[in-house]
């Protein structure tokens, strides 16, 4: 057994080097400032946002672009609650409130979406959540982005804002870690990652790949399924925006039942990934933190197995902290490092857990029971 922990994290150390390798690569962009006319729509799906949406409809009427060169398309998701009533009281005159094409049983963020970009006006999509809250400077940094490097396709920044909840850090400094290997992942080519709350497409890219068509198996999967698609298309037109310019700010879940649904959520899209290269990763992190769950079950048959998974915790944390400390200093969170060798195990047990958990069943999200 010992053999097979050394040969694993060798192995994950090449893995994350690889990684900080990609992350470096990186230049921090600033916006020119060369006012790049690009008009752009904003889509922003909803439901049962009523409170969220104000503070970032707030936002957007305060970005440092014109106002005559972008529309916000807030797509009602059939709320349950006031959202659209909340989006008419601070409504400008370049924010429209839309529904979805489909009807309320079959919709989802993907159809919340579809009817968006349907109805844009913008060369430039943008996309981002109800309960985002970007910088004054987020709109201009991505239109001056996408119009320097002549994109199809821009992932862009995200980190969580958290309160002084150990629920909240131990998520803020797990997505840390994910927009680290988005990020490398992306600049390198190794396989494609994103998130859905900062992203921007050449609407042409969109209709180019049918948009969603033969992804919609699942509900999920608006952001990285759609992204591999216009990958392999042209690849060299897919980028990742490393900018502070451009860092989108979200909560995270407040309770630990919201926190495992939102996981089982994003890991419910694994097994329709066509991308083998990330499916290969995926596969390989998963069984790597495995093994501490079962060293530790070991362990009561064999005291020796207790010290192995320990050995085992230590080394890992090393093989990250390099990496996963380098991006904490992007996004200004290196306070968040102090937790990080407390967190790993409870990181390495929700992994397998919510892996897992997220291939059976229905997930519940928004008040929507979702297979």
């Amino acid at each position: 057994m010992l053999l097979v922990v050394i040969v694993f994290l060798l192995a994950y150390a090449l893995l994350i080097r690889y990684y900080r390798k990609g992350w470096d690569s990186l230049s921090g962009y600033r916006a020119p400032g060369n006012d790049a006319r690009v008009f752009v729509s904003i889509i922003v799906p909803a439901r049962n946002e009523e409170k969220a949406i104000i503070p970032l409809l707030h936002a957007l009427s305060h970005q440092h672009y014109p106002a005559s060169l972008f529309e916000v398309i807030v797509v009602d998701d059939f709320s349950t609650d006031d959202t659209a009533g909340s989006v008419a009281l601070h409504a400008a005159a370049n924010v429209r409130l839309i529904k979805p094409a489909a009807d309320a049983r079959h919709s989802s963020k993907k159809k919340a979406i579809e009817a968006g970009i349907a109805a844009a006006k913008g060369e430039l999509i943008v996309t981002t959540d109800a309960d985002c809250l970007p910088p004054v400077s987020w709109l201009r940094t991505l239109a001056d982005f996408y119009a320097e490097k002549g994109a199809s396709f821009i992932a862009a920044p995200v980190k969580f804002s958290y309160d002084g909840s150990w629920l909240q850090k131990f998520q803020a400094l797990d997505f840390l870690t994910l927009q680290g290997i988005t990020a490398a992942s992306v600049a390198t080519g190794f396989h494609t990652m994103c998130n859905g709350a900062n992203l921007a497409y050449r609407k042409q890219a969109f209709v180019d790949v049918d948009g969603f068509a033969g992804i919609d198996r699942v509900a999920t999967g608006d952001d990285m399924l759609l992204m591999y698609k216009i990958w392999k298309k042209d690849p060299s037109r897919v980028f990742y925006l490393k900018s502070r310019d451009a860092v989108m700010s979200t909560t995270p879940m407040t309770t630990l039942r919201g926190f495992i649904m939102q996981r089982k959520r994003w890991a419910s899209k694994t097994l329709v990934y066509d991308d083998r290269r990330i499916l290969a990763v995926l596969a390989f992190v998963y069984l790597l933190n495995l093994l501490f769950p079962l060293l530790l079950v070991w362990a009561f048959f064999n005291i020796q197995f207790l010290l192995l998974a320990a050995g085992f915790w230590v080394t890992k944390t090393l093989i990250e902290w390099p990496f996963i400390n380098a991006v904490a200093a992007f996004y200004r969170e290196r306070k968040l490092m102090r937790l990080f060798f407390w967190f790993q195990p409870l990181h390495m047990l929700y992994t397998v857990f919510v892996g897992l958990l997220s291939q059976f069943g229905r997930y519940e999200w928004k008040g929507r029971r979702t297979k």
